[in-house]
């Protein structure tokens, strides 16, 4: 499989942010002891895989620690992604299974019939199919 690693960490990252900053330091406990919920969930499970790397487990799990200190500071979210691409870069067994995380996690849309609309993420806006339709604000 190849697989540009840079992108894969740079999915992992944010995950992995959400999880901290909704526990802190203490996230490695937390999915550890498999007590996180659904908000950590996707960022739990992606720490637990890079976590299976016993040369590497220590210097990320100091970067989580760290980055719950200020979740925000761009040093220390590139500190956590720097540990992540080494991980990921090292083991092929654990790239390989964050990939198909990421993969799993990405929704599956489809539009079928006329006139249908599909869209995986939306933010706003108006979406109109319809003939001569009129939308005022």
């Amino acid at each position: 499989m190849d697989v540009d690693v840079t992108s894969v960490a740079g999915a992992v990252v944010p995950f992995v942010t959400a999880a901290v900053g909704a526990y802190g330091a203490g996230v490695i406990s937390r999915i550890q002891d498999g007590a996180a919920d659904a908000t950590v969930n996707m960022g739990g499970e992606l720490l637990r895989r890079l976590l299976r790397r016993p040369e590497s487990a220590p210097e990320l799990q100091q970067a989580v620690t760290d980055l719950a200190v200020d979740p925000a500071d761009e040093g220390r979210l590139a500190i956590l992604q720097l540990r992540v691409l080494e991980i990921l870069h090292a083991d092929r067994q654990i790239r390989s299974e964050v990939v198909e995380i990421l993969q799993a996690s990405k929704p599956d849309v489809s539009a079928v019939g006329t006139r249908s609309v599909a869209t995986g993420s939306m933010s706003g806006g108006i979406v109109v199919t319809g003939d001569n339709a009129q939308i005022t604000r």
